[in-house]
This record gives structure tokens, C-alpha cells and sequence, in this order.
């Protein structure tokens, strides 16, 4: 990783650190530095991180399509999946919302969802978010 950030913008550095360190507390990856920035991997690609002129781009992968502000393309869908970008200039700006996300992006990619807490899994994929009833 070292000689990727010879090169890198002054604020990738701490936005890579903020990132890799919640998402190492999620357990095992793969940090794959490429030329245009780095991936993270729990089988599949789940989050990257490219480098821009004024900005790191956070894109990562949810079951569910987010509806936020915080959001800054958008949000493109494929196989199930919907790819979210987030522009980060400030590694102060990654709050825990954020890091919700990519929790839930480190288990979407890992067949995992099942290890989230109650609060953050986004719902049983059997029954429709619109039932009321109790079973």
C-alpha cells in the first residue's frame, strides 16, 4: 500500500484509514490497490475507493437502493445488487451512517447478511417490507 500512496492526493491516506479500519473489524478481505484505486474484497468486489481531482469516490454494493443526500451519482443497478457512490474530500465526512453501509456491503458480499444485528439487516427477503401482520 505504500507505494500506492506516494502518489495519492494528501487526503486519501486518511479516508483509506478510516475505511479499512471499520471494515477490518468485519473481519477478513482482500485490500487490492489498483491504478485507478483500491478495491475491497470479501469474495466479490463490495467497496472501492477511486481517486479524483478533488475527491475520493466511496462506491460500494447494497441489496436495497438508498435514497440519501449523502449520495453524489446515481445509483445503478445490476443483478440484484445496486452500485452507490459517495465524493469524500474529508475523512470526517465518513460518519457512522457510512459505516453502516459498509458493513452491510462487507456481509451483502460475504453471504454474511445473516451475522447482522436486528436493526442493521434490511429485512427478511421472504416477506414484502409492506406486511403488517404478525405471523
Amino acid at each position: 500500500m505504500a507505494e500506492y500512496f506516494e502518489t495519492a492526493q494528501p487526503w486519501e491516506r486518511p479516508i483509506f484509514d478510516v475505511v479499512v479500519a471499520h471494515l477490518e473489524a468485519q473481519g477478513e478481505m482482500i485490500v487490492d490497490p489498483i491504478a485507478m484505486g483500491v478495491q475491497f474484497k470479501n469474495g466479490p468486489v463490495f467497496c472501492m475507493l477511486r481517486a479524483m481531482k478533488r475527491w475520493t469516490a466511496l462506491g460500494f454494493s447494497l441489496r436495497r437502493r438508498l435514497e440519501s443526500d449523502k449520495l453524489s451519482r446515481k445509483v445503478t443497478g445490476y443483478h440484484g445488487k445496486y452500485y452507490h457512490v459517495i465524493n469524500v474530500d474529508n475523512a470526517a465526512r465518513i460518519d457512522d451512517e457510512i459505516l453502516g453501509w459498509l458493513t452491510e456491503a462487507y456481509h451483502v458480499a460475504g453471504g454474511t447478511e445473516h451475522l447482522l444485528e436486528p436493526d442493521e439487516a434490511v429485512g427478511d427477503g421472504m416477506v414484502p417490507d409492506d406486511v403488517e401482520d404478525l405471523f
